[in-house]
């Protein structure tokens, strides 16, 4: 919970204007020349004899949407605090921005929700969204109204969190960590809990950060939203398996489902998991 509250608040950075990674061939090497967003060089975490992260290097070019999936215990969780600086590594670095973690000076470009809810219960909706902005010196009261428009809670601003559903808590939490616009975005199943038509309103304000130059990186382990992200990784054993967008992974796995890709790139016999 500690975690969660440190890192779901931010400077009010707005970043830059760029065109959505995807556009044209121009806009992609231009992303893939910047200094990398995110990067982990040899990331390795242990606890004890498990190896929840092991020996993990990539590097996310700025302004795209990332998706890192992988089942349950795969180490999505353990790589992405790594990667915001929240837990050490065994050995590896990490770097967001350029600038290796872990760095107080950093948290104030990153937006984290975590799967635990970062959000105070004794707090009325809008006291929890007010304090995390007002953390650093962001009282613009209508940009706190935005974020409670997109998550559909600015209706509920006086309500105690003790008295929200769940997905009204999933809703809020994104709100806080969204509120400052920062320009690193790291999401840890954002959407669990979450009906279908707010989880498309979600990934549509999603696409719009990305294309103000925002990098997301969201983790889940439902397959149906994995074409919503410019690239995806492939996790399990805390090793990223494979990489690159969906069509792509699902050409070099030669199947036309992203679930199978998942099982051979993994080495599952496929036909005994059918």
């Amino acid at each position: 919970m500690r975690d969660a509250r440190m890192t779901q608040t931010s400077a009010p950075l707005r970043p830059s204007r760029a065109a959505p990674a995807a556009v044209s061939a121009a806009g992609a090497a231009a992303h893939a020349s910047a200094t990398p967003a995110l990067e982990g060089r040899g990331l390795v975490k242990t606890y004890g004899s498990i190896r929840a992260v092991d020996g993990v290097d990539i590097a996310l070019p700025p302004g795209r949407i990332y998706g890192l999936l992988g089942p349950n215990g795969a180490g999505k969780t353990t790589l992405i605090r790594l990667l915001v600086g929240l837990a050490r590594p065994t050995s590896g670095e990490a770097y967001v921005l350029g600038r290796r973690v872990p760095s107080r000076e950093m948290l104030a470009s990153i937006g984290y929700m975590t799967q635990a809810d970062g959000i105070y219960p004794e707090l009325s909706v809008w006291e929890n969204i007010r304090f995390f902005a007002a953390l650093y010196g962001n009282f613009d009261r209508e940009r706190l109204m935005d974020a409670l428009r997109i998550v559909e809670l600015d209706g509920r601003a006086g309500t105690p969190v003790l008295q929200l559903s769940g997905g009204m808590r999933r809703r809020l939490s994104l709100a806080c960590a969204l509120v400052h616009r920062p320009p690193v975005v790291v999401l840890d199943e954002p959407t669990v809990g979450i009906d279908p038509a707010l989880r498309v309103q979600f990934w549509r304000h999603f696409r719009s950060l990305s294309a103000e130059g925002a990098t997301l990186l969201v983790s889940s382990h439902v397959m149906d939203e994995a074409d919503r992200c410019d690239e995806l990784l492939f996790i399990r054993g805390g090793k990223v398996i494979a990489r690159g967008s969906g069509e792509e992974l699902r050409r070099r796995a030669g199947t036309a489902d992203l679930e199978e890709a998942f099982l051979r790139f993994s080495g599952a016999d496929v036909g005994a998991t059918a």
